[in-house]
């Protein structure tokens, strides 16, 4: 399954849903294969994100990110940090969203 979003700062991007997904440990797979986060040094982006639940009834969200350049383009920790903000700046998008609109996921 292939999914085409815009994601924060008008940025776009195409990412597939990888296997294994584990829904009874909630995990997710997905791969970032195209788009404006990408550039000209990567090939694609390989995700694995993990929700954990706390002992306050919430959860913690845990992400691991490969980046696969192109080449031997090296990618610089300044990139991968800005990368990162992005992809948080998304989740709190989702987590404030979710937390006003709980009848979408309930």
């Amino acid at each position: 399954m292939s999914i085409h979003y815009k994601v924060i700062e008008e940025q776009e991007a195409s990412s597939k849903l990888t296997s294994p997904n584990d829904k009874d440990n909630f995990v997710c797979n997905y791969t970032m294969i195209e788009g404006d986060v990408l550039g000209d040094k990567l090939e694609f982006i390989a995700y694995e994100i993990k929700f954990e639940e706390c002992s306050n009834g919430g959860c913690i969200c845990k992400m691991a990110s490969e980046y696969h350049s192109i080449g031997n383009l090296e990618v610089k920790e300044d990139e991968i940090k800005a990368g990162k903000d992005s992809a948080m700046g998304i989740y709190k998008v989702v987590e404030a969203y979710l937390l006003e609109n709980p009848r979408v996921y309930a």
